[in-house]
């Protein structure tokens, strides 16, 4: 299996490696290495996080293709969904889906594409939930911090 091009970046939670397969974003490493740069697609990615983290960017345009089951893609949409600087619950999102909160937090988890598919804006009915990526929760903390969701982890 091709394993596409690889853009990295540096970041307020640490460095970050984006891949690209047919033209689409199809995952995110943490902490992992790659080139700078590659395709259109990836420097388009890598100037849209950029943006982000700078606190000019709210919502991001590009072609995402995450890996999933039919459900996994109804969850993605769903988190894409949710406005910058709010939030949900897990149990708000399995309300919606018609899953359980478990599926929920597990199909966070298995999240492929994390920041762009913001799975940070899910959190537990008392607190803030997990976080798969680097840096585990503090990672979570500093990214609804970014997006001006402080004042919910207060």
């Amino acid at each position: 299996m091709d394993d596409g091009a690889k853009a990295r970046l540096e970041s307020p939670v640490g460095p970050i490696t984006l891949i690209e397969r047919d033209g689409a974003i199809v995952e995110l490493e943490w902490n992992s290495s790659g080139d700078v740069a590659g395709t259109g697609v990836l420097s388009q990615a890598v100037t849209q996080l950029h943006e982000y983290f700078a606190g000019n960017r709210r919502q991001f345009d590009l072609p995402l293709k995450p890996r999933g089951s039919g459900f996994q893609q109804k969850f993605y949409a769903a988190l894409c969904a949710i406005p910058y600087g709010e939030t949900r619950t897990y149990g708000d999102l399995a309300a919606e889906l018609g899953v359980s909160a478990q599926a929920i937090g597990q199909a966070c988890g298995a999240n492929p594409i994390a920041i762009l598919i913001p799975c940070h804006r899910v959190l537990g009915a008392s607190g803030l939930g997990g976080f798969s990526g680097a840096g585990g929760v503090e990672a979570k903390v500093e990214l609804l911090k970014l997006e001006g969701a402080a004042s919910l982890l207060i």
